[in-house]
């Protein structure tokens, strides 16, 4: 309670200047999560629950991560309600829905084809934790999956920071910068390796080698790296994509 205390009396630095602001908590303060959290958890999640159990016709499913949420019902109608009266219920603790993000589609497995026989396009898509949700099918047996793909935006915003900071490693040894890089592309597999996620997990290696070559060019006085010189580079310390993540039957098979 005394660190929290801290940090909402520390203030915000902008432009040199420092001010106290009366309501919410610092930008990038590491206390700005935690309380988060335990807000929302009293004026959403308890909430929602209590309302699950006592107004929902049919299943509701939540998932929430911090202060973004995905709210799945059964019936369209429970979830024109919840939507109503979730707005109702921020407005008290003055918070409101992204105006933008906040929708009422028609997703899960029996979407598609309700569209199709109303003559309608493909189900909605949604963002959620950086991947593009899709109702799509297997490959082999044809049943329902959620297909994950990562957010256009989010590739494309990573390898501009990671362009820059190469930049600023260009003179730096290649075995650093091979070994920094191969952490970043590591890491990016973990999160983002998901079933049929593979073509966006290539291409994200295929960029970060095309950045890495670009900066060493830029260095180089001599001449450029040509494109058998710099596969072996990456071979070396750009690790293959792989699933991390397979589906459940092929992760908990024994």
């Amino acid at each position: 309670m005394r660190h929290i205390q801290k940090w909402l009396n520390a203030g915000v630095m902008e432009e040199g200047k420092r001010t106290r602001p009366e309501e919410g908590t610092p930008q990038g303060g590491s206390a700005s999560p935690l309380l988060a959290n335990i807000y929302l958890h009293y004026v959403f999640d308890l909430w929602a629950d209590q309302w699950r159990k006592t107004q929902a016709r049919g299943e509701v499913i939540i998932v929430r991560y911090a202060d973004d949420f995905v709210v799945g019902f059964q019936y369209e109608s429970d979830a024109v309600r919840f939507h109503r009266e979730l707005r109702e219920r921020f407005r008290k603790f003055n918070l409101e829905l992204h105006a933008e993000k906040t929708r009422v589609i028609e997703f899960g497995r029996f979407a598609a084809e309700r569209r199709e026989r109303r003559g309608q396009g493909k189900p909605d898509t949604f963002n959620f934790l950086g991947f593009t949700h899709i109702c799509d099918k297997k490959r082999k047996d044809g049943k329902f999956i959620v297909l994950r793909q990562t957010i256009t935006k989010r590739m494309h915003a990573k390898l501009q920071d990671l362009k820059q900071t190469l930049r600023r490693c260009m003179h730096r040894p290649i075995s650093d910068v091979g070994r920094w890089l191969g952490q970043v592309v590591n890491g990016h597999y973990r999160y983002y390796g998901v079933p049929r996620n593979y073509p966006a997990l290539d291409l994200f290696r295929d960029r970060v080698r095309r950045l890495w070559q670009q900066v060493m060019n830029l260095r180089d006085q001599k001449g450029r790296i040509g494109e058998k010189t710099m596969s072996l580079i990456a071979d070396r310390w750009l690790p293959k994509p792989r699933i991390c993540h397979p589906y459940p039957e092929a992760r908990l098979a024994l």
